[in-house]
């Protein structure tokens, strides 16, 4: 699934090649994607200009002039920068084909994700407006993170994953920071001090921060190549590691399931 810095590279790699551009029509193959892809989209951003690119949480947000077009790449989807007369693949549901002959083409093997419109301020809608803050703002802190863990006894990986809480800490991403913070993914949310908080807030931040700046060798895949900045490229310390030393203390990297996803840690430098 993409997460966080994947959505990110994504918007940075399509961003210059939209922005300012005019929308000449949209074509949808399949509308049948998590929800439906709005029966008069075309019509609604015909002839409008690409104001900017933005992302909240996982979603992509493309303003237009009356409203912003909501992208979310759901478990497999991607977007990618396509000449007009390309072939088309089996999954390319939806194109957005520009006055200047570009083409912003919507991939998504399982249907999984979402093309949506909203005319209302983005904060306001229904998928958006429950969100935690950004987890690299100045909105996100340890003493946020302490103040909403108290009595809670969820597992503090889960916690931490609760877009409530923080958006975009996704499986992969949650894993390694829990790692450089020294912390136990299943220790209880609740019994993690204010000064460990303080730790993992930074871990979470520097986490996600270098894998945007990884991703930014990607850019170059969103024309001409299949517009996914795959995890393969991302320098992992402890994820998929399972058996394999701990790059610190050379004790096997453990796996197990905590909230129904692999879970990975080192129970020497983890507590």
């Amino acid at each position: 699934m993409p997460e966080l810095p994947e959505v990110e590279t994504t918007r940075r790699g399509i961003e210059p090649h939209i922005v300012g551009q005019t929308i000449n029509r949209v074509e949808v193959r399949n509308p049948k994607l998590r929800w439906p892809v709005p029966d008069n989209l075309s019509g609604l951003l015909t002839g409008k200009v690409i104001q900017s690119v933005k992302r909240r949480a996982k979603y992509l947000l493309l303003e237009v002039e009356g409203g912003n077009l909501l992208i979310h790449l759901g478990m497999s989807g991607s977007l990618r920068m396509a000449n007009r007369g390309e072939p088309v693949k089996k999954h390319d549901h939806v194109d957005i084909l520009f006055n200047n002959g570009a083409c912003l083409r919507y991939h998504d093997p399982r249907r999984f994700g979402a093309v949506l419109w909203s005319s209302a301020p983005v904060s306001e809608h229904k998928l958006l407006n429950k969100l935690g803050p950004e987890p690299l703002s100045d909105d996100f802190s340890s003493s946020l993170l302490y103040r909403l863990s108290r009595n809670k006894s969820q597992a503090v990986k889960t916690f931490i994953m609760d877009s409530h809480v923080v958006v975009g800490v996704g499986n992969i991403y949650a894993n390694e920071a829990l790692f450089k913070a020294g912390i136990r993914p299943d220790r209880p949310a609740g019994k993690i001090s204010r000064a460990r908080y303080e730790r993992l807030t930074d871990c979470i931040k520097t986490t996600l921060a270098d894998a945007i700046r990884q991703g930014g060798t990607t850019l170059r895949d969103f024309v001409g190549g299949d517009g996914k900045p795959g995890y393969f490229k991302q320098q992992l310390t402890v994820y998929g590691r399972t058996g394999e030393p701990c790059t610190r203390c050379q004790s096997s990297v453990i796996e197990s399931r905590l909230g129904n996803r692999s879970t990975f840690y080192c129970k020497k430098c983890q507590r």
